[in-house]
């Protein structure tokens, strides 16, 4: 019976990410009907609704399935190896220290656009997370879910901190990259798409591969080692896996809130505890979130938009608050 809701809850999850990815291709500043749309993407030639679809929404909607993913397998992932059924990648100082790096990068070297805020994004986030873990284990050779939350917790806050002091001794030298730091899916082409893409596909498979080991260790480390998983190198990879995944999407993006804890608390009421299943779920229902959010984005304030970070932080807000308040779903 719970086979059978789980499988037919993910093919609505399938049907629901089709219907949305459409409304991506559909909907946007330029106006254009459902029928140029399906046109336009059948022809692929120089026509201008062609053009738009092809230029401007296909890749957009691609990035969008793509950091969903990565930001919804890194919020499962990072649940489970916390056991903290309310983490996100921020806790662990992802954002934080890929935030910094972007800054050093503008006011050092002088980057101007998203093609030169990727590597550095990317260096920062990783070196964030060695740093959490360095930090977490010291002293002990062996990490724990809590002084790991605390290390990120702290080391985030630090990192955040020096960023935002750069940004302000110099408002000028650091306008561009403001808008990077909103959040958004609009302003990354496919070039750095493609160039990101390999880190986040390796994390997802390191992702997969760990989801028996994680249901292990959801019953705590000592029973988890009994019954012949390698604690430290489960938790190791999923780290290594957290900072491939979230690290490269908020490369691309900026970063964007709450999907990461949303959407991995939210399958779970519908999966159960089994990671196998969590991460599945997470993979697929996350581009949905945000891509509605993105299209929620484009919608209510044509011709300009809103971008997608700003939309799932108003939505997730509320949600949040729904969530620690419902005290059965909060459990792993």
């Amino acid at each position: 019976m719970l086979q059978r809701r789980r499988a037919l809850g993910l093919a609505l999850i399938a049907a629901a990410l089709v219907a949305i990815c459409f409304l991506s291709l559909a909907l946007g500043s330029n106006p254009l009907s459902f029928q140029q749309v399906w046109t336009g993407l059948k022809a692929h030639d120089s026509t201008e609704p062609s053009l738009i679809v092809w230029t401007l929404r296909v890749p957009r909607t691609l990035l969008g399935i793509l950091t969903g993913a990565a930001f919804g397998v890194a919020g499962a992932l990072i649940q489970a190896l916390t056991r903290n059924p309310l983490a996100d990648p921020g806790i662990l100082g992802v954002n934080a220290g890929a935030g910094l790096a972007v800054t050093l990068g503008v006011g050092i070297f002088g980057i101007t656009d998203i093609s030169g805020y990727v590597w550095f994004a990317f260096a920062g986030a990783a070196l964030a997370t060695v740093l959490v873990y360095l930090i977490g284990s010291a002293g002990r050779g062996t990490v724990a879910p809590e002084t790991l939350v605390l290390a990120g917790v702290a080391l985030g806050a630090v990192l955040g901190g020096f960023a935002t002091f750069l940004t302000l001794i110099d408002e000028q030298t650091f306008e561009a990259m403001r808008n990077w730091n909103l959040g958004s899916i609009a302003g990354t082409n496919s070039e750095d798409t493609l160039h990101v893409m390999p880190f986040i596909v390796v994390g997802l498979l390191i992702a997969i591969g760990l989801s028996g080991s994680l249901n292990s260790i959801a019953l705590g480390d000592d029973l988890a080692a009994s019954l012949g998983t390698r604690v430290q190198r489960t938790r190791v990879l999923g780290l290594i896996a957290v900072t491939l995944v979230a690290g490269a999407a908020t490369a691309l993006t900026g970063g964007i809130g709450f999907v990461g804890l949303m959407v991995p608390h939210v399958v779970r009421w519908f999966t159960g505890p089994d990671q196998r299943w969590i991460i599945l779920y997470s993979a697929l229902a996350a581009p949905v979130l945000v891509l509605a959010a993105d299209v929620i984005g484009r919608v209510v304030a044509r011709p300009e938009e809103v971008p997608v970070g700003i939309v799932t932080a108003v939505v997730g807000a509320p949600v949040l608050i729904a969530l620690v308040r419902r005290r059965k779903a909060s459990g792993l």
